[in-house]
C-alpha cells in the first residue's frame, strides 16, 4: 500500500472517494499542505486524468470501503508490492464488461463488449526522485459479444454521438507505451512515445469511461474535440507555473492506429497530420486539482487526407468545485470549427455524489449538443442526453455499475422523440 502522508487527518469525503476510485493519493492531503511539497512527489499523476496508467495503479492499490468487506487478493497484492520495491516495476490487470439494452432501435437493440487490460509503470531512472524517469505501458484486448459493440451502438439508435467511447471490437491494441520524465525538481513532467491524449486533455474527476460516465458527452471535450487520438506517437509537457496555475501542451499523430503502433512512424513522419492541444488551468491547491478546478483547453487538428476529414480547431472549458463533504457539481462544454468533431457545440452539467468513500458513487449528467454538419449532415435537430449511473464497490477488486441514458431528439432518427438505454458495467481489477 502507498504511504499516506498526514494519515488520520479529516478530509472531504468526495475528495477521498476520488482518491480511492479515480485519482491518486494526493487528494487525501489536507488543504494546508504546501503544493510545492506535493508537486515534488506527484506532478506526473497530478497532470493526468483518472485513466492514466500511474493514476489507475494508485487508485487500484488503495484500500476501499467495499460493500461485502472481502479482500481475496491480498497475497497477490503483497507479491506485486515486493516486485515494485525490488525492481521499480508496478503493474495491474483488469477485466471490464459493458452491456446495453435499448427501449427502441433502428436496428440492433442489444450491445455488449469486454476489455482485458495489462498496464504498468517501470521506474528506471532516479527511482527515488524527484526527477524520476519511467516507462509507462498499457496493452488491451477489446472484443465484442454482439454484432454491434457499444462504441457503434449510437448509430443503431439514431443518436449522433458515442454512448460508450471505449468498449469496441478492436482486438489487441497499445494504448500507452511512452517514456515519462519529471523535471524541474518534480514541478514539471514530459511524455514521449505512444500516448492517449485524453489522459491530459480536458480531464476531470468523473471522466473515466471505465469507472465514471460512459457517454462521451460527459468526457473529454463534451464531444466537441475532433480526433482525440490514442495509441498515438507524440509528446506532451506540462507543469505548475505557480502553486495554483498549471499548463500543458501536446502534439500527437492524428492518424494513429493503436492496433498497429509501429505504423505511427509512417503516418506521423510521412503524412505529418497532427492533433495539438494547449491547456491552462487554475486549482485551489495541488491536493485538490481535479475537484476544485477551472480550465480552458485549446485544440487544433490537421485535415486528414486518408480519413477524409477536414481540419479544425476549438475550445473546451470545465469548472468543478466540491461542496460540503459529498457533492461534486460540474459544468463543462465546448465549441468546434469542424475538425471531424461529433458536435459543433455542447454543454454538460451535473454532479457526483458520495457519502461513503470508496463506494456508492452516484453520477448525474445532462447534456445539450448540436451535431456537426460535416460529420453527420446538415439541418439536424439539437439533442439532449441524460445519463445516471450508480457505482458499487462490491469487494476490493470488483465494481458493478448500472446506468441509464435518456436521449431526447436523437438527431439521426427524426421519427423518434425519446430513446432509453439501460446499461450494466462490471470491472474486476487485480
Amino acid at each position: 500500500m502507498p504511504s499516506k502522508p498526514n494519515e488520520g487527518l479529516e478530509v472531504l469525503n468526495f475528495s477521498t472517494f476520488c482518491r480511492l476510485s479515480a485519482l491518486p493519493i494526493i487528494l487525501s492531503l489536507p488543504a494546508f499542505v504546501l503544493p510545492s511539497t506535493v508537486l515534488a512527489q506527484q506532478v506526473s499523476s497530478l497532470l493526468s486524468g483518472p485513466d492514466s496508467t500511474p493514476n489507475l495503479l494508485s487508485s487500484d492499490a488503495q484500500e476501499k470501503d467495499d460493500l461485502l468487506n472481502v479482500d481475496a487478493q491480498q497475497g497477490f497484492d503483497d507479491w506485486k508490492a515486493g516486485i515494485k520495491e525490488r525492481f521499480g516495476l508496478d503493474f495491474g490487470i483488469d477485466y471490464n464488461v459493458l452491456g446495453y439494452t435499448a427501449s427502441s432501435s433502428l436496428g440492433e437493440r442489444k450491445s455488449a463488449s469486454g476489455a482485458f487490460r495489462l498496464f504498468g509503470t517501470w521506474d528506471l531512472v532516479n527511482r527515488e526522485g524527484p526527477n524520476t524517469g519511467s516507462l509507462i505501458f498499457k496493452f488491451e484486448n477489446r472484443h465484442a459479444f454482439t454484432t454491434v459493440p457499444p462504441t457503434g451502438f449510437g448509430g443503431e439508435l439514431g443518436y449522433a454521438g458515442l454512448n460508450s467511447s471505449v468498449f469496441s471490437d478492436q482486438g489487441w491494441r497499445a494504448t500507452h507505451l511512452y517514456w515519462q520524465q519529471e523535471f524541474a525538481q518534480g514541478r514539471g513532467v514530459a511524455y514521449i512515445g505512444w500516448l492517449d491524449v485524453t489522459d491530459f486533455v480536458d480531464v476531470y474527476a468523473l471522466a473515466s469511461p471505465w469507472t465514471g460516465f460512459s457517454n462521451i458527452a460527459f468526457q473529454t471535450g463534451s464531444g466537441t474535440i475532433g480526433g482525440l487520438p490514442d495509441g498515438a506517437l507524440g509528446a506532451m509537457a506540462g507543469g505548475f507555473l505557480t502553486d495554483n496555475i498549471y499548463a500543458s501542451a501536446g502534439i500527437a499523430d492524428a492518424n494513429a492506429d493503436p492496433t498497429d503502433p509501429i505504423s505511427g512512424f509512417d503516418t506521423l513522419f510521412d503524412q505529418g497530420e497532427t492533433f495539438k492541444s494547449l491547456e491552462i488551468g487554475w486549482t485551489s491547491g495541488a491536493e485538490a486539482l481535479f475537484v476544485n478546478n477551472a480550465h480552458l483547453t485549446f485544440w487544433q487538428i490537421d485535415a486528414r487526407q486518408q480519413a477524409g476529414t477536414p481540419g479544425g480547431h476549438g475550445i473546451a472549458f470545465s469548472y468543478t468545485h466540491v461542496l460540503g463533504d459529498a457533492w461534486l457539481p460540474f459544468i463543462r462544454g465546448g465549441w468546434a470549427d469542424d475538425g471531424g468533431s461529433l458536435y459543433e457545440a455542447a454543454v454538460s452539467a451535473g454532479f457526483g455524489y458520495t457519502r461513503q468513500p470508496g463506494r456508492n458513487l452516484l453520477g448525474v449528467g445532462l447534456n445539450w449538443s448540436r451535431p456537426n454538419d460535416t460529420t453527420f449532415g446538415p439541418n439536424l435537430r439539437d439533442q439532449y442526453t441524460l445519463e445516471v449511473f450508480q457505482q458499487w464497490q462490491l469487494t476490493e477488486g470488483l465494481e458493478l455499475t448500472p446506468s441509464v441514458q435518456i436521449i431526447k431528439n436523437p438527431a439521426l432518427n427524426p421519427n423518434k422523440d425519446t430513446v432509453a438505454l439501460f446499461g450494466l458495467r462490471f470491472r474486476a481489477s487485480f
